[in-house]
Order: C-alpha cells, then sequence, then structure tokens
C-alpha cells in the first residue's frame, strides 16, 4: 500500500478533523463567560507601593469582575503577596486607589475587611484548638450572629468535606485537610471576596486539584469572587483571567486562552511512515520544518494549512502529538526566561529589598 500524501476526496476536514485542537466543551464555557457582562468587584488604578526607595509595586492598575476567578502569575518577590496584602488593608498603599466591592481599601478598610475571607500562604490556624474552635473564633471576630454560627459552621465545612472533622484538633490533620480548613474558615462570614495567597504550596499533587475543586465549586455555587497569588502555571490556566507580574510590575493581562494565543504556538511532534511526500507537502505550503530521526517537529503558525497537509497524509501518519503553548511559554517569551527559573533569585532579590529599606530608613 501506498503511503503517498494525496488530497482526500472523501468527507471534508471539517466532518472529519485529523486531530483535536482544542476542548470544544471550555471554549463554549469561555465563549459564555465572555459573552455574559461582568461588573467589576475589585478596581485597582495606579497602584504603588514602595518601602523606602524600593518599590515592590510600579504603578498597577486592572479590575476583576464579580463572580470570577482571577490569579496574579508570577515568580516570589514578583509583588503578587504585596498586591493581595494591600487590597486586604494589612498594607498601606503608597500611591494609587484600590476598592473592593465599591468601598476603598485605604479610607473604608472595616467595610472592605467584611466583604472579603482571606486565606494566607502560612497557615494561621491554631493547633492546639479543635477545627470547631477555630471557626467559633473567626465569628467572633467578624460579629457572626449567635444563632447563625452552628448553621455557618455546618455549611463551610459540608463544602470543604470536612463535617466528619469538626472536633478533631488542628495538629491531627493532614497538610492538604488544614488547607481546607483555612478555607472554610475564610468562608464563614460569607465575604464577596476570597482572596488565596498561594494556596496550594507545598501540597502534593492529588491534594492540590481536591483543593481546586472546592474552590470551583465554591465560585460556581455561590458566585463568589476568587482572587489568588500562584507561581504554579497550570492553576493559573483554569482561571477566568490572569495578571502576570513580574519586578512588580504587570506585564501581561488577559485570558489565559488570549494570552497564549497572543505570544505562543502550537507545536506538532509527527512520525510518518514517507518522510520525503510529507516534507514535499509540507513545502508546498509553505510550512517550516525540523526533521529529526523519527519525527517532524512543526511551530503552527497557520493551522488550517497544516489541517490540509494532515488530511492528504492521513494514511502515512504513525503517530502525532501537539503540544499547545502554557502560561509558562508566555512568560518566558515576554522576559527571555522561565518563571521557575526566577524562584532561584528570591534570596537575592530579598537580601537587596532589605538593604534598600535599611537605606530608605536612616
Amino acid at each position: 500500500m501506498s503511503h503517498s500524501c494525496r488530497k482526500d476526496k472523501g468527507k471534508s476536514l471539517k466532518e472529519n478533523p485529523p486531530v483535536e485542537w482544542e476542548n470544544e466543551f471550555m471554549w463554549r464555557i469561555r465563549a459564555e463567560r465572555a459573552r455574559v457582562k461582568m461588573n467589576p468587584i475589585i478596581e485597582v488604578k495606579g497602584f504603588t507601593k514602595k518601602y523606602g526607595d524600593f518599590a515592590a509595586v510600579k504603578n498597577i492598575s486592572f479590575t476583576v469582575d464579580e463572580g470570577s476567578v482571577f490569579a496574579f502569575l508570577g515568580p516570589n518577590g514578583a509583588g503578587k503577596s504585596t498586591t493581595i496584602n494591600t487590597l486586604c488593608t494589612i498594607f498601606d498603599k503608597t500611591e494609587g486607589e484600590l476598592f473592593i466591592a465599591g468601598k476603598n481599601a485605604h479610607t473604608q478598610k472595616n467595610q472592605v475587611r467584611s466583604a472579603i475571607g482571606v486565606v494566607f500562604q502560612d497557615s494561621t490556624l491554631d493547633k492546639k484548638m479543635t477545627v470547631e474552635e477555630n471557626l467559633k473564633m473567626h465569628c467572633v471576630f467578624y460579629k457572626v450572629p449567635k444563632n447563625e454560627v452552628e448553621e455557618r459552621i455546618t455549611f463551610v465545612l459540608t463544602l470543604v468535606d470536612l463535617l466528619g472533622w469538626r472536633k478533631k484538633t488542628v495538629s491531627a490533620l493532614s497538610g492538604g485537610m488544614k488547607r481546607r480548613v483555612e478555607i472554610a474558615r475564610g468562608l464563614i462570614h460569607y465575604p464577596k471576596v476570597l482572596f488565596l495567597d498561594e494556596p496550594t504550596t507545598g501540597l502534593d499533587p492529588q491534594t492540590r486539584a481536591h483543593v481546586w475543586e472546592y474552590i470551583f465549586r465554591l465560585q460556581k455555587e455561590k458566585n463568589i469572587t476568587i482572587f489568588l497569588t500562584t507561581h504554579y502555571m497550570d492553576e493559573a490556566e483554569n482561571c477566568d483571567k490572569v495578571a502576570i507580574m513580574d519586578h512588580g510590575k504587570i506585564i501581561a493581562y488577559d485570558t489565559p486562552f488570549a494570552l497564549k494565543k497572543q505570544y505562543t504556538k502550537d507545536r506538532a511532534y509527527i512520525t510518518v511512515a514517507n518522510p520525503a511526500a510529507f516534507e514535499q507537502s509540507l513545502n508546498r505550503e509553505g510550512i517550516n520544518y525540523i526533521k529529526k530521526e523519527n519525527y517532524h517537529r512543526i511551530d503552527v503558525d497557520d493551522n488550517a494549512k497544516l489541517l490540509q497537509v494532515l488530511a492528504e497524509c492521513k494514511d502515512g501518519i504513525k503517530d502525532i502529538e501537539i503540544r499547545k503553548g502554557t502560561l509558562n511559554d508566555v512568560f518566558l517569551e515576554i522576559t527571555g526566561r522561565e518563571i521557575r527559573d526566577t524562584d532561584n533569585e528570591t534570596k537575592t532579590q530579598e537580601t537587596q529589598k532589605k538593604q534598600k529599606i535599611k537605606r530608605g530608613r536612616k
């Protein structure tokens, strides 16, 4: 049987595509979200935060839509935690305006605090107290009506599948369970916005996946806005919008799909029975490729042209793999270095930051 490439006179390419380029279900979800007009619940305008002469955050502006999942992506020391702490009224701004649910984070701190829940990067649970006692203490801080405390504790623990652990001391829980208790505690006063600062740092992959299940259940069932900081690229891929930060600046801001479409290319790895005929078809369509020992690597610039070649040569295709661009690729394209590489610079950056802060205080 000949494996030469030929034009397919049978079914059309649309009826019989040789490869799935995008998950249609997720595409429809994103399209519906884009169609529905959302109101911003968080507004940041010209925000700058300085420590002496050192600027940790440099004149950033962005909005977060109500009911959405929003992420800051970037390396340690990029300014993510500083921004989230200022929005949560823990830090004071140096310049700019920050609003949550229409309240000013600088002049209306109490109103902002009542509208938000916070899960910090480092655990703040009292390990000697039970899960229930930690939650009751939080109810006191937020002045939850006494006749609603039991009902709310039952609700939030049910939401994170920990109802049966309410009488256990926190020290008896696993790392993932403690994280879920902290998420439950951040919800006990029914906030409009839940801030999650590196919510899955230090957790194993399975536990990370479970935490994300609870986050999405929360967002879907209660329409709570989720604002998280993370340096895990796969987590940011799940968000409605992403702001990529580096050195205190937002260097990209859009949906994950739009960012990848703008800054990255899909890459195809194809093994064929007749390389010469395959290359002839690629050359005819003007498609650049790199020939390896057992496959051809193609950076996809034009989907339609490559699909046409694949349709013509489908009988001779032995294996095909499509690798889509990632948010790490976006970061690499913009900055020239990978996100994980910058984590190695954190200690040096922190030392330099402390030195600049000390000089600013003299």
